[in-house]
């Protein structure tokens, strides 16, 4: 731990009794003040009665209120300590990357083996996104595998030497499996977007339909999937088997929706979001269902996964419909104002319709005419499309976060740490600008 030195708010508690909570090394602690003067100023923690309450999160700090009635103070390490009039933030920056940096490796090889195909071609199609330097930062997979971590929980049953421990290399590697066929299912669904879309590029290179044609990308696209279902085959659990291949269903369904909305249905925000949980949301939360699951938690316990993984999912995608508008085109890896291009509305143009009802005839022509997309854009400068958007990418991670709060109690240090870095992992995606 480390010295705190502060100001007047120190001062306001002097001759007072009062409680704070403050995160030291990722454990939330309670922390009784007695009478306070200014000897206390530089106390060191270890001094204070403490109390670890577990992974407690608050939420000010993700709201924007936190930001507004708090103050920073030095903290002599490498965090940075938030106070408020009720509380004390002490937080230790987890990457979560660099925490399954080890096993995404592993994953990454894997998954190079199981798209090998007979076929030079399709073979050559089907690795495109998954050859060294352009897998992306395996978003899924991180989420997954610190999911799978953070619900390393004791098991209820009865112990005996035949018990698979929850954690055991078997559950381990199963849980990994259900990472891979994830990020299988994944590249499938934007090989098949990408022809749809007829886009040219994709996570900073020629798109796969762009580079080798149409018919090889879908088939490509194809290919993925059955090698995904031959794996979830061999995990031999129906109810996982059921959960993903709803996931597959959801992503039809989603582009099903997009490409044939009526006009009232794209200028709806409640269709744009089960849009967008089908398109998005759907693969990560029956994903962390899944890692629950196989570790034979509770219905509740996979639940909360599934809420995190949703609600993760949620606030990602309205960060990514921010980042077409505000983003470039080197910074996300494909082209800026790609939805707009191609008729596509989303959430900040759905808010700006609400303060420019005028908008509303410019999208039910489907920015077809010339300087279309120009005066959308200025119906969304002057509005606050872009900021409501935030707020709700915000909500939904606040929400994320409350899941991870609502876990089971442990005391496990690497339990502690993977769900530090969920939390960190979703501060991450609304904070993010490519």
């Amino acid at each position: 731990m480390g010295v705190l030195s502060g100001g007047s708010f120190f001062e306001d508690v002097k001759d007072h009794l009062r409680t704070f909570e403050f995160l030291s090394d990722g454990y939330w602690h309670e922390c009784r003040w007695g009478k306070a003067s200014n000897k206390d100023l530089g106390r060191s923690l270890d001094d204070w009665e403490l109390k670890v309450l577990g992974c407690r999160v608050l939420y000010s700090w993700i709201s924007g209120a936190f930001s507004s009635m708090g103050q920073q103070v030095q903290y002599q390490g490498n965090s940075v300590v938030e106070i408020s009039d009720d509380f004390i933030l002490f937080q230790e920056q987890v990457d979560p990357f660099s925490l399954v940096a080890d096993e995404l490796a592993i994953l990454a090889n894997r998954l190079r083996s199981m798209v090998v195909a007979e076929v030079p071609k399709l073979a050559s199609a089907a690795e495109y996104f998954f050859k060294m330097g352009v897998e992306g930062k395996r978003f899924r997979p991180t989420v997954l595998l610190l999911m799978a971590t953070a619900l390393n929980l004791p098991s209820s049953g009865p112990a005996s030497d035949g018990n698979i421990n929850m954690f055991s290399t078997e559950l381990r590697t199963r849980q990994q499996c259900i990472a891979e066929i994830t990020e299988m299912i994944h590249v499938a669904s934007l090989l098949h977007d990408d022809v749809l879309d007829d886009a040219d590029t994709r996570r900073g290179i020629g798109s796969l339909n762009f580079v080798m044609g149409n018919k090889l990308a879908v088939l490509a696209g194809d290919f993925l999937l059955s090698r995904a279902c031959v794996a979830l085959a061999s995990l031999k659990n129906t109810e996982v088997v059921s959960l993903l291949a709803t996931v597959v269903e959801h992503l039809v369904t989603g582009e099903t929706m997009q490409m044939t909305s009526t006009s009232e249905q794209r200028c709806s925000m409640e269709y744009y979001l089960q849009k967008t949980h089908y398109k998005t949301a759907s693969l990560i939360s029956n994903s962390c269902k899944a890692i629950a699951l196989l570790a034979g938690h509770t219905a509740e316990v996979s639940v909360l996964a599934f809420e995190y993984g949703k609600n993760l999912g949620l606030a990602f995608q309205l960060i990514d419909d921010v980042l077409d508008f505000t983003g470039t085109s080197s910074s996300l890896g494909k082209g800026s104002l790609s939805d707009i291009r191609h008729g596509i509305v989303t959430a900040p143009i759905l808010f700006a319709i609400e303060e420019f009802p005028d908008l509303r005839a410019v999208v039910d022509r489907g920015f077809e005419n010339p300087g279309d997309v120009d005066l959308a854009l200025d119906y969304l400068g002057n509005s606050r499309g872009i900021e409501r958007t935030r707020e709700l990418a915000t909500k939904h991670a606040s929400i994320a976060l409350a899941t991870i709060d609502s876990l089971p109690v442990s005391d496990d240090e690497e339990v502690l740490k993977s769900r530090r870095a969920l939390v960190e992992l979703t501060q991450r995606v609304i904070t993010r600008k490519k």
